[in-house]
């Protein structure tokens, strides 16, 4: 299947986008399409084989709309159109403010000269007498309805965008806001012009009564105001919603335009899009980093904040990194490009966004779904209360205004845009705060996660071993060091390279080794001075050199117990030392994970490591469940147990052992600094490797979607109020009738509504000061670890006694005392129910099999969803 992005022209609504979708995803050999009113954009993944890009855009022309792929993959087109999206958005503002000038200016003469007589004898204000004695009495009708005629003609043509699309909507069968506006307005100055005759008919053959009639019920300045008001309405609107979009024109702003690039010796300035790969660039202070590369020469401090969103500068050096669009603070660097085009960091991450915020969530679909069906409604409920009243026996004039006043109040805009610009506040958000969320899908279905399963090397952990500890048993720590890292230098194993890194740190000298052995699984022997000695664990100890006593074993055990890696160190007669080796959490792992908690959400950490590594971890960081010595082929699997079990699953990791679980999770999410294939594999990227940032998304995720539900429930609300209002279903109790013009300002104003509440998002702060920590456990007094180990029939053993059951429909506190007395009545039950995350905790002597559960869960009067035996 091949996926392709479209341009979309003339969607004013989301009947307009409901209806491009409906014509496209008919078509054979389409497989998915998502159609964004906010962007006029339309996402497609189709068969190639089936489907040509031309049959989908003579579908959305047949449609009554406009279609052209955008080429993205046109990497100079892009560059010249970086500020495209900006510049689209301001004319669109500039084209809707001469509308509102012009309809503006000829609405107040046309109000005042058709209401200028009556707020005369009301109010008392003043009438020009040039107009008075011109225009008002029965005998200057003609004069009088004509001038409000010709005042109309401008405002008419100023707005002719509405009937050319609304009738062209409405001749294509599927009639959108803008077909309301066009019939509602058009009706009222139809029957205008039709009054304009009836009065030059009255005055030909001196029927004064009849003159009197009409000049009371000209609807001219009615189809004015109506025009204007929603002119106001849109031109607020489009103001607005060109803001959802800032944060993407921030990210296109920050990549430099030029870059300074030397070859054959001489340095040359270029545009950034004719950097290749390889090129040499100087990078001067103060200058922005236009690609992506390695730093070949020099140094200096980088400003990584508008990636990684950290404040302090980074120093950089030969061999480290240079990211596109990070700012270079003091010093003078040159580097070779690694990364050019649409393939550098920001222009991924520009690309990311904005594909997110082209997308479509799936609460979307019940909007769409009701927009789709409901302008001709709205028709219909007109054309119904206009026949209504006149067989009621009420004035044409009446029904005919409370049909135009259903027309122009009933607003499908507001449910078009109550998820898009949510969408797009919310991803742009993220993107701020270093959290690429990939779609509209994803950011959903975060809100309802309940379990996070993490990796632990290079998600909790640093995933940088480093020595922690060095113990001497003969001679001093410095000695130790250099013994041990002269032994390690010929080792390609992680824990070696640590040991060499303090070495280096220290600035010792290494000693020359001899007969270097490595022997697997134990460790390693080599000579020196011709002396031979061992590095490695007990096993090698034990059967090579000699002195290993209870004290070293002992040293070894707790060091092992504290979730370090002992290495020892002997000659052919005694233990020298030991190293202490580990890979330590990060510093903000450990809040992280209490800050899920404290969110109801269970957090799981998925290892390779051993029993009490991970036991040592855990304590350390307080998790409240580990499942240790997962291969890593395995990791999927206990993400789809966890789905099983009907848990929402959020699966956080970073190396390409992690990309299956990270594909089946609900929501994967990987950290910004692992492999390329777990970032391709999640549905959002953490930039600044900070298991905070995890929190931040499930947050931002739940602001995004209680912001989009407050949208659709105005705009819901507002239609089922509106509607029945302006038909007139009040008009005979209580005497409320709603006039066609306050009809159009409730329109204009509840898209107003809708859009300004999604732009509350954009004040959405990560705020990570909540989390209620508390001091681990001293050394001593080390529990025995809630370890999950991958042998099953152990697994069964630690489990079979407590269970946690996942249930639905408990609403109260009478639901909660209703299971809690259903389950103690099982046989040795100790229950524990709670309310807030809808689970039950029982614990028993006996294993009690899932059809109990079920019976009783299901007589207390409720649904089991789930059984997790721990």
């Amino acid at each position: 299947m091949r996926e392709e992005k479209f341009d979309i022209t003339g969607m004013t609504c989301s009947a307009c986008s409901a209806r491009v979708e409906k014509a496209t995803a008919k078509l054979d050999g389409m497989g998915s399409v998502s159609v964004n009113l906010l962007t006029n954009s339309m996402k497609v993944s189709y068969d190639e084989e089936k489907l040509s890009m031309d049959d989908i855009v003579e579908a959305v022309e047949k449609a009554g709309y406009g279609a052209s792929a955008a080429q993205l993959s046109d990497e100079t087109k892009q560059a010249e159109n970086k500020g495209s999206r900006k510049n689209v958005a301001l004319e669109e503002v500039e084209q809707m403010k001469k509308r509102l000038i012009v309809s503006i200016a000829f609405l107040v003469p046309l109000m005042y000269l058709s209401m200028g007589h009556m707020m005369q004898m009301d109010f008392g204000m003043p009438v020009p007498s040039f107009i008075e004695d011109t225009f008002y009495g029965n005998e200057n009708a003609v004069s009088m309805v004509f001038a409000q005629f010709l005042l109309l003609l401008p405002i008419l043509y100023a707005n002719r965008k509405y009937y050319i699309v609304g009738f062209k909507s409405l001749f294509h069968g599927g009639p959108n806001m803008d077909t309301l506006i066009a019939i509602g307005s058009a009706a009222a100055a139809i029957y205008g012009c039709f009054a304009l005759f009836r009065i030059g008919f009255g005055l030909g053959h001196g029927d004064m009564h009849l003159v009197h009639q009409y000049s009371m019920d000209i609807y001219f300045e009615s189809a004015g105001t109506i025009l204007a008001l929603i002119t106001l309405g849109k031109y607020l609107e489009t103001k607005s919603k060109g803001k959802t979009s800032e944060a993407i024109e921030k990210l296109m702003d920050l990549s430099p335009r030029t870059a300074i690039v030397e070859r054959e010796g001489k340095e040359a300035v270029i545009p950034v899009e004719q950097v290749m790969t390889g090129d040499i660039l100087v990078i001067k202070p103060g200058a922005a980093i236009p690609v992506d590369g390695i730093i070949t020469e020099g140094n200096s401090s980088v400003d990584e904040s508008v990636i990684t969103g950290e404040s302090i500068p980074v120093e950089k050096t030969v061999g480290d990194k240079a990211v596109s669009a990070t700012i270079n603070k003091s010093g003078f660097f040159k580097m070779r490009a690694s990364k050019v085009g649409e393939d550098t960091t920001i222009n991924q991450i520009i690309r990311l966004v904005d594909e997110a915020s082209s997308s479509k969530a799936p609460i979307a679909k019940l909007a769409d779904k009701i927009a789709g069906i409901f302008v001709p409604v709205v028709i219909g409920i007109a054309v119904v209360a206009a026949i209504v009243w006149l067989i009621a026996g009420a004035t044409f004039e009446f029904a005919l205004s409370t049909a135009i006043a259903v027309l122009v109040i009933s607003c499908p805009c507001a449910l078009g845009l109550a998820t898009p610009v949510a969408i797009m506040v919310g991803t742009g958000k993220g993107a701020e705060n270093g959290i690429l969320i990939k779609s509209g899908e994803a950011l959903e279905i975060a809100h309802r996660v309940d379990t996070v399963v993490m990796d632990k090397t290079g998600t909790i952990t640093e995933g940088n071993p480093k020595v922690t500890d060095i113990l001497a048993f003969s001679g001093s720590e410095t000695q130790l060091l250099q013994l041990a890292a002269s032994l390690e230098k010929s080792s390609e194993h992680p824990l070696a390279e640590a040991i060499i890194r303090r070495a280096e740190e220290k600035e010792l000298s290494l000693l020359q080794t001899e007969e270097f052995e490595a022997i697997h699984g134990k460790g390693i022997k080599a000579v020196i001075d011709g002396k031979t000695y061992f590095a490695g664990n007990e096993k090698l100890i034990k059967s090579q050199a000699g002195g290993y006593g209870d004290q070293v074993e002992k040293t070894a055990a707790q060091l092992s117990d504290q979730g370090k890696t002992p290495l020892i160190f002997a000659d052919d007669k005694t233990v020298i030392g030991i190293i202490a080796v580990s890979d330590m959490e990060k510093a903000t792992s450990r809040k992280a994970i209490q800050l899920f908690k404290d969110m109801k959400i269970k957090v799981v950490m998925l290892t390779g490591d051993n029993e009490r590594v991970a036991g040592a971890i855990q304590k350390r960081l307080d998790i409240p469940k580990v499942i240790a010595g997962v291969l890593p082929d395995d990791k999927e699997k206990h993400i789809k147990s966890l789905q099983d079990q009907g848990h929402t699953v959020a699966m956080i990791g970073d190396g390409i052992n992690d990309a299956p679980a990270l594909a089946r999770a609900d929501v994967g999410i990987a950290i910004g600094a692992g492999t390329e294939v777990a970032i391709e594999s999640a549905d959002a990227v953490l930039i600044k490797n900070d298991l905070l940032d995890a929190v931040t998304a499930i947050r931002l995720s739940k602001s995004v979607i209680r912001n989009i539900k407050q949208n659709l429930f105005w705009a819901f609300f507002y239609n089922c109020i509106g509607i029945p209002l302006a038909a007139g279903v009040f008009y005979t109790a209580l005497g409320w009738k709603l006039s066609p013009m306050f009809g159009a300002a409730a329109m204009s104003l509840s898209s107003i509504c809708v859009v300004s509440n999604a732009l509350r998002l954009k004040f959405f702060k990560p705020e990570h000061g909540d989390a209620k920590l508390v001091n681990p456990p001293e050394e001593e007094s080390f529990p025995a670890p809630n370890i999950e180990m991958k042998d099953e029939k152990e697994m069964e053993r630690m489990s079979k006694h407590e269970a946690e059951l996942k249930i639905e429909g408990m609403m109260c506190e009478h639901c909660k005392a209703h299971v809690t007395k259903a389950l103690e009545a099982l046989d040795g039950a100790e229950v524990s129910v709670d309310l807030e995350g809808g689970t039950a905790t029982v614990k028993s002597q006996e294993e009690i099999e899932d059809g109990t559960f079920e019976a009783a869960i299901q007589d207390a009067g409720y649904e089991l969803k789930g059984i997790e035996r721990r």
